[in-house]
Formats: structure tokens, sequence, C-alpha cells
């Protein structure tokens, strides 16, 4: 063979490898860009408990079918290796509320066991790495821990964190957690519509109880009603949703752990006046953009974040194609966003332009009284 000859088939031999690479690759990344999700229900209509859903590469939703029966699975939470789900059941017995285990098998879920959350109407569920829960129980105004352990059961109640105090609303008029974050692996933030107020605890792992930090609170403004927030990936800015005047709030960490307030930015576009509750809000990956649902304007609000200051600007609002859009989340490639529309019972997804940060409408399928999306 000729040296022009073996020039040539090395050449060939090359280019066929890397064909056979990029190949691959493409395919790794198609298999990767379809996931599965969960839907909590209320199962006071055609809701019966968990659902189990589809999202493909192109962003089209398919039912898979009821993954578990449960009694008003309003908020769920995946554990450590996504081994297991938690989720809070917001009827309340005896002045109870109550935490279940499921153990993911394929496309079902098999209960494990359940146990009280320590007050009643638990809307939110949390759980860290080392297998703590934190259910936050809003007629009950407290925060109850529990753990789970490796097989996947729950414990008894820990202990409780009972809040106190009001606002100026009638929906304020004694304490309403109505969520509670793990920040890290022992500090916690309990949001507290009710008492108007953010209270900071931190876990005390050897007596597995809940103690408060100092300092213990940080007010909202009068009246806002905090219900959830959104922690920025550089760990010092949070934003926290307030349901009751439609805005969000710029909440700063020093590096001494001390919080402060800063301003807030309305949800709702300027001239609107009709009734509206907000819900739910998340920070994109990157920590670029912050999105939060409208109930009533029934749209989800898009912001863009100063990457100097953490301040928000408002883009625009997307319309979620259905009544009372209740929590929301994004993919875990963050290229799409799932929204849970209760009222009008459908699922509706949009694409993300990561550069914009603004949605576009996909596809929507029908699920009984949507109110939390899990991936």
């Amino acid at each position: 063979m000729h040296l022009q000859q073996v020039k040539i088939y090395l050449a060939i031999t090359i280019l066929l490898i890397l064909t056979c690479c990029v190949s691959k690759k493409k395919e790794t990344i198609h298999k990767n860009q379809i996931y599965s999700f969960y839907v909590g229900t209320y199962t006071d209509g055609e809701g019966q408990g968990i659902y189990k859903y589809l999202l493909d590469k192109d962003g089209k939703l398919k039912p898979i079918g009821l993954a578990a029966s449960s009694e008003n699975p309003s908020y769920l939470a995946m554990s450590d290796k996504k081994r297991f789900l938690i989720t809070v059941n917001e009827t309340s017995v005896e002045g109870t509320g109550t935490v279940e285990s499921y153990r993911i098998e394929g496309d079902s879920l098999a209960f494990i066991n359940r146990s009280p959350s320590g007050g009643g109407h638990p809307c939110f569920v949390a759980v860290n790495e080392s297998g703590y829960i934190l259910a936050a129980n809003y007629s009950g105004g407290n925060v109850g821990l529990l753990r789970i352990n490796e097989n996947g059961k729950l414990t008894g109640l820990l202990d409780v964190q009972q809040h106190a105090g009001s606002g100026i609303s009638n929906r304020q008029e004694g304490p309403h957690a109505h969520s509670t974050w793990f920040e890290g692996d022992d500090d916690i933030i309990s949001v507290d519509l009710g008492t108007n107020e953010l209270w900071f605890s931190h876990l005390d792992t050897k007596r597995e109880k809940l103690l408060p930090s100092n300092p213990p609170k940080l007010g909202m403004e009068p009246g806002a009603g905090p219900r959830h927030l959104a922690i920025h990936p550089n760990g010092h800015w949070m934003y926290v949703l307030n349901e009751l005047d439609c805005t969000v709030t710029f909440v700063q960490k020093s590096t001494e752990g001390n919080y402060k307030k800063g301003v807030s930015i309305s949800t709702l576009p300027a001239g609107y006046s009709e009734t509206n509750y907000c819900a739910d809000i998340h920070i994109s990956s990157d920590g670029n953009f912050v999105y939060a649902t409208n109930r009533g304007h029934n749209s989800i609000v898009i912001y863009e974040i100063n990457n100097q200051n953490g301040s928000l600007k408002m883009l625009g609002h997307e319309s979620t194609r259905g009544d009372f859009p209740r929590n929301f989340a994004l993919s875990p490639d963050g290229n799409f966003l799932i929204v849970a529309n209760q009222y009008t019972n459908n699922i509706v997804s949009f694409s993300r332009n990561k550069t914009t940060g603004m949605l576009e409408y996909i596809h929507q399928v029908e699920a009984p009284s949507p109110v939390c999306i899990l991936f």
C-alpha cells in the first residue's frame, strides 16, 4: 500500500470513529431528556392520590397512571438517592395530619408507613440528605420533625416547633406554617403566613430537636403573607414569595449568617386590580431567573436576577392555560417548566429559553385537582 493510500485509509478510519462517538453521545443526551415526574392531588373530587407522568424530549406530556392511592397528598418530596417518596396528607384527624412514606417500584409506589405530622393540615414536606423530615402544618401553626431510615420507614414524631403571633389580615389571626426548608443539612427556614415571618432554627441531631437560631425571626412587610421561598445557588440570596400582597421579597444573608430584608417587587402586571394569590416560586439552576405563580391572574411571572446585587427585574408573564395554578417545577435539565392548574384539572408544559428566561407553550394533559409536581 502506497503512503498516500495509507494516509487516506487512516483519515477515513478516524472519521468513522469520531462519527460513531458523536452518534453515541447524541443517543445518550436524547435518552436523558425523557423524565418522569409525580403529581400530588386533592382527593375531595376525582383525584385518588399520587399520579405519575412522563415528559418527553420535545416537552410533550404523557400520563402513566395512578402510582398510589392516598388522601390529599398535597405536597411531595424525594429522599436521598430517590429510592423513597414522601408526602403529607393534608386531611387532619383529631387535630393532626400525617406524613407517608413510599418505596419507588417502577411506575408504582409501595406504601411503607405513616406517622403524625405534629399539627393540623400539613401542606409542605422537606427531607435532607441525612433522612430528617420537616412537615409544615398550616392550621397547627407549627413544624414537625421526623426521620426516615435506610429502609424507608418513618419514625414517630421527634419534635415540634410551635409558632406564635399574628398579622394584620383576616388570614393572619394566628400562626400558619406554610413551608419549611433545609438550608444545607442542619439550618432550617420556616415560612409562616400567619405570623408574617421567616422562622430560623437549626437541627440538633444528637437530641433530634429543632432549636431556635439567633436571631430567630425576620418579619416581612405588614400583610404580605409569606408562603414559599427560593434560595439562590450562591447561598447568600433568597426570594420570598408573599401570597397575600402578591410580591417577592429579596432577603440577603451575610457572611456572619444574619438575614436582611431587601426590596419587594410585585408579581402582577401594572394596573391589575382583581383578586390574586401567589402560590409557588423557583429559581433556575444557573441563578439567572426567578419564576412564580399567580392564582387569579393565572400566570407565571418571570424575573431576571441582577448577578451583581441580586435584585429582580420583571421580564413578563406567561399564561398558565388554566385556572388557579399551584405548584410548578423546572425539569432537571432546565429546558422545561411544568405547572399544575388546580381548578381546570390540567398540567401544562412550557419550553424555557435559558438565555432569555422566557417561556413558550408546548403541551397539556388532564389531571384531577393537581397541586404538586415533583421530578
